[in-house]
């Protein structure tokens, strides 16, 4: 279980502008990226500087439009940004509530594959605190989504609680659950380390589909038959749910605050910490917002 405590004070932004550029992972397309400071109570927002207009898309649940190997979000006018779950991960794990991103490509880049460099960027531009109470999601009652044998749930709880288990057809990988807690800012050394993966298997068919065009062993730990491909060997002896769980965070950080509830997810992906906010957020009497 990863326990995060979460600071009931004010909301906070950035105290200076961001720069960043990288290639996208799918997409193989370069992008750069400026995280801005926002005004209070404005949420993340994401603007495709490469288009002239209708380009503005909130960071919220009911804007995703494709959970398929990332998670997605556009506008009415079907502009999007893709693979936003590292970023988004990292202004949670970093309690930054209010930013606009400046992105001049349809893909956020994806760095080395983990959201350290976000966290990195963000703590040398340091956050500030803001006049306006932060706003917390709190969970009333149990919610449970399925997808065949994977399942999400959130649960109430008096603080925000992950707990991850999966299971991949790999002597490598296996079964995998991880149950931490994150307190006192150690979403740092604890998640944001843990890169994205595949399999070696896949890759001819993912790019042939149009996915992991940009994919390579600087941006990826690649799973092969017997041996982990990348020289440097993994970051974690338990990575892969270790970044199961930092693309979890980042999905539910799009319910448009920090949330307090216990989530546990077995076998979860995108699609599902997707269905699992939208099933929560459908009835009030599932939340509350204090």
């Amino acid at each position: 279980m990863i326990a995060n405590s979460i600071n009931k004070s004010n909301q906070q932004t950035l105290q200076k502008e961001i720069n960043f550029s990288g290639i996208g992972l799918h997409s193989g397309i370069y992008a750069n990226v400026i995280i801005a400071p926002d005004s209070p109570n404005s949420g993340i927002t994401f603007i495709r500087t490469d288009l002239k207009e209708n380009n503005t898309i909130k960071a919220l649940w009911s804007n995703v439009s494709s959970t398929n190997l990332s998670t997605t979000i556009s506008n009415e006018n079907k502009i999007s940004v893709s693979t936003i779950e590292h970023l988004m991960s990292a202004l949670s794990g970093m309690h930054v509530d209010n930013a606009k991103i400046f992105v001049d490509g349809p893909e956020i880049p994806i760095m080395d594959g983990s959201s350290f460099p976000f966290v990195e960027l963000i703590e040398k531009a340091a956050t500030q605190e803001q006049n306006n109470k932060r706003k917390i999601l709190k969970v009333l009652k149990e919610v449970t989504v399925y997808k065949e044998d994977s399942f999400a749930r959130i649960v109430p709880s008096n603080q925000f609680s992950i707990d991850f288990e999966i299971e991949f057809n790999s002597t490598l990988i296996n079964k995998q659950a991880c149950q931490l807690q994150l307190l006192n800012g150690n979403y740092k050394s604890d998640i944001s380390y843990a890169r994205t993966f595949g399999f070696e298997k896949d890759v001819n068919e993912l790019r042939k589909n149009g996915f992991a065009i940009g994919g390579t062993l600087d941006n990826a730990v690649v799973v092969g038959q017997h041996k982990i491909l990348n020289k440097e060997g993994l970051r974690f002896k338990d990575e892969f749910v270790r970044h199961k769980m930092l693309d979890c965070i980042g999905d539910l950080y799009l319910s448009g605050h920090p949330v307090e509830g216990y989530f546990y997810g077995r076998k979860s992906g995108h699609f599902l910490n997707n269905k699992l906010l939208r099933k929560l957020l459908s009835d009030e009497q599932n939340y509350k917002l204090i």
